[in-house]
């Protein structure tokens, strides 16, 4: 890499650093192009050399925020761990990063929320990207014996749904005082423990009437 591409990469990657803060700070509404070069201390101009518009700011803003939780993703997946553990990893590591988010300063954490709620197509890549990760553990679990009868899209859509609390921002900060990795790992296997397409009688129940 020559050293300009560097010390573009590396001005960008400032930028991302101030305009976080300023995120933090001042909230979503704040988060502006004219607001970063402010506080960058350059030229609106200067900041649309590194950023072509706000659009562009945001996916790097996003990359930055995921970038430990893509790492820690991509760890597990590539351990020799076995599936149910993958999967109790998988969310773990990330829940336990967005929590100690969560617990520095909640108001910056709700901040993350409106931004991600306003700009979710920044960040619908990193959603999926999760889910194609979660696969490839359910897969593992699936060549095990778990989730019979069940695919893995349906499986992936279940799992989520169970521990939604623990991997969905807005949940999570809802909750976040009775969320615990103890809970988590209960959950984790539940669902390894019970989930498959057989059914156990909660939808066979016959001539069921409203009061």
């Amino acid at each position: 890499m020559n050293r300009a591409q560097t010390d573009i990469e590396a001005t960008r990657e400032r930028l991302v650093e101030i305009a976080t803060k300023l995120l933090e700070e001042r909230g979503s509404p704040a988060l502006t192009m004219q607001e970063l070069a402010i506080r960058a201390g350059m030229s609106p101009a200067t900041v649309y050399r590194y950023f072509e518009d706000k659009d562009a700011l945001l996916e790097a803003l996003a990359e930055y925020w995921f970038r430990p939780k893509v790492a820690a993703m991509e760890e597990v997946v590539a351990s020799d761990l076995p599936a149910r553990r993958k999967m109790y990893e998988f969310f773990a590591r990330r829940f336990t990063m967005m929590r100690n988010h969560y617990l520095a300063d909640p108001v910056a954490f709700q901040s993350y929320i409106d931004i991600g709620n306003e700009h979710f197509e920044q960040v619908r890549s990193y959603v999926d990207l999760a889910d194609h990760y979660l696969g490839m553990i359910i897969g593992e679990a699936m060549g095990e014996g778990y989730f019979a009868g069940l695919g893995v899209d349906e499986t992936i859509s279940l799992v989520n749904q169970m521990v939604a609390p623990y991997c969905a921002i807005s949940f999570m900060a809802m909750a976040m005082d009775r969320l615990s990795e103890e809970k988590l790992a209960r959950i984790v296997d539940a669902v390894f423990d019970g989930l498959s397409a057989a059914d156990r009688g909660a939808k066979g129940v016959a001539d069921l009437r409203a009061a």
